[in-house]
Parts: C-alpha cells; sequence; structure tokens
C-alpha cells in the first residue's frame, strides 16, 4: 500500500506572509504542492472561489469556482476535499499543503479534513500532518490587542464577517501545532513574548519564516483531539504568566457562580480594553449551564456551552495583556461573584429572579 500524502493546513492574517509561507514550502520540498484558497463575493452575495495550485515549477492552475454560499465551509466541502483528492491522485507530488483564505480559523477545516482522512473518508491517500500558522512579532500586538475590525483592513471572509483581527488570529495562534513567527524578535520582544502567551500549550513555536523544516512538519500527526482542546474553554489555562516585556496573564478563579446583574454591570470592566481573554463561568440563576467567554480584539463573545455533566462547575477566565489592567480585572472578578452570604441563601432563592442574562444567554430553564 501506498504511504498516505502527508497535509498541512497553513492560516494567516497576512496575505504577506502566507504568500511567502507558500513560496518557503514549495521551495524547500519542490515536491509539494500548494491549494490556495480565496472567498470572493460580490454586491448580491453571491459567492465564488478562486483556487490557485502551486508547486516547485510555479502556477499549475488559477481558476474561479463558483460556491453555493460564500462562506467557508462551502468552500471545504465544495472545492478543497475533491481539489485534494485529484492532486494526491495525480502521482506528481509526495505533499499537500492547504492554505486558507486569509483570516479563516483552523479549526473548523480541520475538523471536516481529520473526517475525510479517516478511514472510509474522501481524502484515502491523505494524512492530517500538521496545522500552522504564521505571525509577525512585529504587529502582533496591535493585531492581537487593537480593535480593528477584518473589513477595516480588507480581510472579512464574507460581506457579513464582524470579526475583529484579533478574534481571527486568537483563534489561529490557539489552535496551531506550530506557530511560526516572522520579524525580528530582539527588536520586538513584547510581540514575541505575546505569542507565548497566546498560543497552545502543547504546540510548538519556531522563528524565522526561512529556517523552517518543512519535512520535519510533515513528518507529524495533527490530534484533532488536542486541536479541539486548545480552543475549548473549560480547558483554558495560562500559557506563561509573566514576562519581562511587560505581557502578563492571569487566572481568575473561583468555584462561585456570578451574580446575573452584577456581571451585567462589571462585564465591560472584565471584558474590554487591550486583552485577550478566555475561559468559563456559571450564573446563579442557571446553575447547570457551562458558559463560554471569549474576547479578542476589542470583541466580547459569552454563549452558553450545554449542561457541565459531571464537571465541577467553576467561574475562571484567563486573561492576557500589556498594560495595567490587572489589579482592575481581579476587583471587578471579586464583585461580580455571589458573596458567602448570598451562597448560603442557597439555589432556591432565584427561582423567581428576574433573568438579566437572557439578552446573551437566551431563556434559562426553570430552576
Amino acid at each position: 500500500m501506498a504511504p498516505r500524502l502527508p497535509l498541512t493546513v497553513l492560516a494567516t492574517i497576512d496575505p504577506v506572509l502566507r504568500d511567502s509561507a507558500v513560496m518557503g514550502l514549495v521551495t524547500d520540498t519542490p515536491a509539494t504542492v500548494v491549494l490556495r484558497h480565496d472567498i470572493l463575493e460580490d454586491a448580491m452575495g453571491d459567492g465564488e472561489i478562486r483556487r490557485v495550485v502551486i508547486d516547485g515549477t510555479g502556477v499549475v492552475e488559477d481558476v474561479r469556482v463558483p460556491l453555493e454560499h460564500a462562506c467557508l465551509s462551502c468552500a471545504v466541502r465544495e472545492d478543497a476535499l475533491p481539489t485534494l483528492r485529484r492532486l494526491a491522485a495525480d502521482g506528481r507530488w509526495d505533499a499537500l499543503a492547504l492554505a486558507l483564505p486569509v483570516s479563516a480559523e483552523s479549526l473548523p477545516v480541520t475538523r471536516a479534513l481529520s473526517g475525510a482522512t479517516s478511514r472510509g473518508g474522501e481524502l484515502p491517500g491523505v494524512r492530517l500532518a500538521s496545522v500552522l500558522a504564521v505571525v509577525d512579532v512585529e504587529t502582533v500586538v496591535e493585531d492581537l490587542l487593537g480593535d480593528d475590525l477584518l473589513e477595516e483592513r480588507d480581510l472579512a471572509l464574507t460581506g457579513d464577517d464582524r470579526r475583529s483581527v484579533g478574534e481571527a488570529l486568537a483563534a489561529q495562534l490557539a489552535h496551531a501545532d506550530l506557530v511560526l513567527t516572522t520579524g525580528d524578535v530582539d527588536l520586538h520582544p513584547q510581540g514575541s513574548d505575546l505569542v507565548d502567551h497566546t498560543r497552545a500549550r502543547d504546540g510548538l513555536r519556531q522563528d524565522g519564516l526561512h529556517d523552517l523544516d518543512v519535512r520535519s512538519l510533515l513528518s507529524t500527526r495533527h490530534n484533532s483531539r488536542r486541536g479541539e482542546a486548545r480552543l475549548d474553554p473549560v480547558q483554558a489555562a495560562p500559557t506563561r504568566s509573566t514576562s519581562g516585556s511587560g505581557v502578563w496573564t492571569i487566572e481568575l478563579v473561583d468555584d462561585r457562580p456570578v451574580h446575573p446583574e452584577r456581571f451585567v454591570d462589571h462585564v465591560a470592566a472584565l471584558g474590554s480594553g487591550r486583552l485577550r481573554s478566555r475561559g468559563v463561568f456559571w450564573v446563579a440563576d442557571r446553575p447547570e449551564a457551562a458558559c463560554a467567554w471569549d474576547g479578542a480584539g476589542g470583541q466580547l463573545s459569552i454563549g452558553t456551552l450545554g449542561p457541565w455533566g459531571r464537571a465541577r462547575p467553576v467561574t475562571r477566565l484567563v486573561v492576557t495583556g500589556t498594560g495595567d489592567e490587572a489589579p482592575r480585572l481581579r476587583a471587578a472578578f471579586d464583585r461580580v461573584l455571589l458573596t458567602p452570604e448570598e451562597m448560603r441563601r442557597g439555589p432556591d432563592a432565584w427561582a423567581a429572579h428576574h433573568d438579566a442574562l437572557e439578552p446573551w444567554l437566551g431563556a434559562r430553564e426553570s430552576l
């Protein structure tokens, strides 16, 4: 049986970095073929994808294909999977790479690829080897902690993409098996440290685009279970806590739930500013629900994950920043938690309580 071709997934928020990484892949290993995707949308909302196939000889294909909908999942389902299968069967190459549209998050794509490369999947001759994110240490502080929207930089995937630059970059860094940095880390120590504070704890880092060991990258195997865990808010934990450049990460944790009204009153103090934050919390008047917290690029998202199940409820936020916000965050965190007296009243005290978080979390179940 022929060996399965390794597949690397590449994610960036910068088209120049993406093209540089693609050139590095095909230059270092000429037998690698890269499928590069860009999602395009016209004024009517109709979508198409630009498919560019590149190897060591140059551009092999450059075509535009209509999409049923202008979305990443459609692009993967309708074009990436059949194209990768065709390239794997061609026989000219011994490795594959998928360069995602700029600002696309890698986790949803690898979910589809993990299924397709498993037994009985669409890509029987392919092995999902690794997920690579490329980031510039010179710009990462502003990219991750600033409040620019993707649409303001002309990087939005579709017309209704309202994500911030930081939101997209945070997801890429946290999910990657390997974070590859560009720029001078000695000249930009804060950016370098911020990468270490926000990348996956069990991931790797390499500095220098031209020093990438592509063969080692292709020899690994992406663990989809670990990849999912890296972005699971229940498992959020600090990668590093302090650094000499002024980057810090604090873990705010308590077994008490938040008070719904005080949470609404102080959520801006906890979630606003130049911060990267993620974690999980529970609310006194909906004790069975695990709630997710995810903030970056000046935006905050909260929502319900589902029941806690066998897990013990906890309120835990992991926050990274570069300024003097840590004392304010600790004080705000303490204010939103139930007091010992409120805890002693028990869950029955919340049965007829006004549901202050219904606009964000939906209607609660009866206590």
